[in-house]
């Protein structure tokens, strides 16, 4: 229920991080930076944000708690960038959408070191991207990349090895 910031870390004035109300947490390591208007929401689940040491997560960006988001070290997030670890529940058509909860977790999103976003990427529950993978503007990820390749589409798919 609180966040937890690295004294070197770079905090802009205008950044949203919420203090979540369900017990989880927000972490930044060392000289990472989160430029102004990016929000940090915590909602949809139990997982704590967890976001490494030299990140810099561009303006725009929305990371929500949800199942958990893993961010290794030297990453950069690219502005407009959404990370949804959640998904709403939808199955019982004589029901509402909003009252129906969210689906079991698909393990959250766990981004590795030395990873790029492009512009506007979104990246979606049980995403995992290993080191070196760089994803390309306006892309949707899902599932699981190989690693230090390049990716790009709806849905993301394999362009080349880096």
């Amino acid at each position: 229920m609180a966040n937890y910031f690295h004294e070197s870390a770079s905090i802009g004035k205008l950044v949203s991080i919420e203090v979540s109300s369900r017990g989880t947490h927000t972490y930044i390591g060392e000289k990472s930076v989160v430029d102004d208007f990016v929000k940090i929401k915590h909602v949809g689940g139990l997982g704590d944000i967890r976001i490494g040491s030299h990140v810099y997560i561009n303006s725009g960006t929305v990371i929500y708690s949800g199942n958990g988001v893993t961010i290794g070290d030297d990453v950069l997030i690219g502005p407009n960038c959404n990370l949804v670890p959640v998904n709403h529940s939808i199955l019982d058509k004589n029901t509402l959408i909003r009252l129906q909860g969210f689906q079991p977790s698909k393990g959250g999103i766990r981004i590795s070191n030395n990873v790029w976003l492009g512009a506007a990427v979104t990246i979606l529950d049980g995403a995992i991207l290993p080191e070196g993978v760089v994803v390309g503007a306006n892309s949707l990820v899902m599932g699981e990349l190989e690693p230090h390749c390049i990716y790009a589409g709806v849905p993301a798919k394999k362009i080349r090895v880096r």
